[in-house]
């Protein structure tokens, strides 16, 4: 049996881990191959609804509303998705194999054998709201830039590198370079998805309410050490098994909650310094220069994404004033305005996917150029907040 797979028995019950890369074919055939021999009383896989619909139902995008999107807040939580699935498709595509086939082939192999199956991993987009909510200014920024440098790397893995992903040494070399680069983002990732997939699995039966005797669990190799110390205190009674709370969104604390008005507030005081100390030429120079470069950098921004030019007017008028307000940013604006005037086609629905894996691909699809004019509009009024406070403070002492 692989190096890859772990047999642990506790409080009478089997617990067969299988570890995998998920675009790995080794991965696939392994998997195959256990739950066809070993023939378990249940198999759990690392898989939440939203990501098994979209493994085996083609039209999982045509439900997507752009719009709703932008409106609702989650353009950037829709990029981080985006991109994390690129990241494995362009991967899966070099190797010849479909991210998260090693997970249909158990669920498939399953009921094959008329064998129950569990979906035991947290819903992604939880996932992400998690990390997000518990990284600081500078950790977001960390994250987005790591995000964007894999959807735009054109560094190539081979079929052995992929495999040596699953290595133990390689796994805690990798972890622990991601502990000190983000520490926040895995404890979310990887940490917590730790213990819940343990508790999920260690609490799933099959229909008919029967204690199953022997578990093969299907998840990604980085989890395995993790799930298997859980596993350990779930069975001594050491830890409980309801990881409700892993569920939930953290609640933003004070300064988080006060944060969005500070920035407004310290812009509209610096202006309204600039008339009161020096007269009207300093604060309408204040009001100038605010307009020219938060509105040049959100268009430039809306540009770079090859946005529609009633977006870039957008970006351009709507960012010294949306900068002001706490309670929307241009790229929502910007955003509306691109995926109105520049409706998704059918087949940029169809080959969203495909078309992420690739630079000229996220240009060509309507859905991706939005979420660009979305991401960069944002991106410039934020480079031009930042810039004109200490400008503005320096023009008000001098």
């Amino acid at each position: 049996m692989s190096s890859n797979t772990v047999t642990i028995t506790l409080n009478g019950r089997e617990f067969k881990l299988i570890g995998t890369a998920h675009v790995s074919r080794e991965s696939i055939e392994e998997v195959r191959n256990i739950i066809s021999n070993e023939k378990p009383d249940m198999v759990c896989v690392e898989l939440d609804q939203g990501r098994y619909n979209s493994i085996t139902q083609n039209d999982n995008w045509e439900k997507l509303n752009l719009s709703k999107v932008f409106r609702e807040g989650k353009g950037f939580l829709l990029i981080a998705n985006l991109v994390l699935a690129s990241f494995q498709r362009r991967l899966g595509n070099e190797l010849g194999v479909k991210p998260g086939e090693e997970m249909r082939t158990a669920i498939t192999a399953a009921g094959e054998m008329g064998i129950p199956h569990s979906l035991c991993d947290r819903e992604v987009h939880t996932t992400l709201r998690r990390a997000w909510a518990r990284c600081g200014f500078w950790s977001r920024s960390k994250l987005l830039a790591s995000l964007l440098a894999s959807a735009f790397t054109t560094e190539k893995l081979n079929e052995q590198e992929i495999e040596n992903l699953k290595d133990k040494n390689e796994l805690d070399g990798m972890m622990s370079e991601l502990a000190a680069y983000l520490p926040a983002v895995k404890a979310v990732l990887i940490d917590e998805r730790d213990r819940y997939l343990a508790s999920k699995i260690w609490t799933s039966t099959p229909p008919e309410a029967a204690e199953p005797k022997k578990i093969a669990a299907v998840v990604g190799a980085g989890h395995m050490q993790g799930m298997i110390a859980h596993l350990e205190k779930l069975a001594s009674g050491e830890v409980s098994a309801d990881v409700s709370e892993l569920d939930k969104i953290p609640p933003k604390g004070f300064f988080s909650k006060i944060a969005k008005f500070i920035i407004p507030a310290a812009i509209i005081g610096l202006i309204a310094a600039g008339f009161i100390t020096t007269g009207k030429d300093l604060g309408l120079e204040m009001i100038k220069n605010w307009i020219l470069w938060n509105g040049s950098l959100a268009a430039v921004g809306a540009i770079i994404a090859l946005g529609h030019p009633l977006a870039i007017l957008v970006s351009f008028f709507g960012a010294p004033l949306t900068s002001l307000t706490p309670v929307i940013g241009v790229g929502i604006l910007s955003g509306l305005v691109q995926a109105t005037f520049s409706k998704p086609r059918v087949s940029d629905v169809q080959n969203i996917t495909e078309d992420s894996t690739s630079l000229k691909g996220i240009y060509r699809n309507r859905i991706t150029r939005a979420l660009l004019v979305f991401f960069f509009s944002s991106l410039g009024s934020s480079a031009a907040t930042f810039i004109l406070i200490p400008l503005m403070g320096k023009l008000l002492a001098s």
